[in-house]
């Protein structure tokens, strides 16, 4: 082989290189992606019509029973499953690093920004200065809206809607710890629909006893019978007159 002929094929392979560099460089200017806003996720949960928490008949917002009674009845697997949309941002094993949020071992009952090496948005921080801790009703509301609970917080999670569906998530995360906060005793808890019944008015008439109960009614005293003839008895007791005997 020639020089001329190594000369062409070297400049060919070299062209294409640079054809193919060239082209990547044009596709990078023109499918530049853009940088968020804001780091980390917006995650929707679907949610699903017919449970407690949405609207009631009528066009009135339902009664949200309290967390207490709420937990009374939540399953923490099935609150596991619900958990793991929160996997993109959070690690729940204790010990494990942290995402674009905090690791979730042992938050319920710790104070809000729990993880000492997070860096926390400065509501957090204002927040545990106050003496806020994660109890089961600031889980709650945290999580039915993040943003709306701690305006500045960096969580872009939209929130859990259904009331239940948070029980089982905050049920889930009680268990991530070595001594799970107790719950609370779900009769403690003030019932959805108001207070305490009203006591009866004064003077008010007492509710009858059973029939079972009722004495029966004295019978009568018989009427005193007349004595032959045709005089009428004398008046009985009480002022009626006994009716005249039948003379004989």
């Amino acid at each position: 082989m020639d020089s001329f002929e190594f000369n062409k094929i070297a400049g060919a392979v070299l062209g294409t290189a640079l054809g193919v560099m060239a082209i990547g460089i044009v596709a990078d200017i023109i499918y530049t992606p853009g940088k968020p806003a804001k780091a980390g996720y917006e995650i929707a949960v679907a949610e699903s019509g017919g449970e407690a928490g949405g609207g009631a008949a009528g066009g009135g917002a339902a009664a949200v029973e309290p967390i207490a009674v709420r937990l009374a009845k939540a399953d923490a697997k099935t609150g596991e499953a619900t958990a793991k949309v929160c996997l993109a941002c959070h690690t729940f094993e204790k010990g494990q690093p942290a995402k674009v949020g905090p690791n979730l071992y042992g938050v319920v009952g710790g104070p809000a920004a729990h993880m000492e090496s997070f860096h926390y948005s400065g509501a957090m921080h204002t927040r545990r200065d106050e003496g806020i801790n994660w109890t089961f009703e600031e889980l709650d509301k945290f999580l039915a809206s993040p943003k709306d609970d701690v305006p500045g917080t960096l969580m872009s999670f939209g929130g859990l809607k259904r009331p239940d569906q948070r029980a089982t998530v905050i049920a889930y995360l009680r268990s991530l710890s070595d001594n799970p906060v107790p719950l609370p005793a779900a009769a403690e808890a003030a019932p959805a629909g108001g207070g305490k019944p009203a006591a009866p008015a004064a003077g008010a008439a007492q509710p009858a006893a059973p029939s079972g109960e009722a004495k029966p009614a004295t019978p009568p005293a018989p009427a005193a019978s007349a004595p032959s003839g045709d005089k009428a008895a004398p008046p009985a007791a009480g002022g009626a007159t006994a009716s005249p005997a039948p003379a004989k």
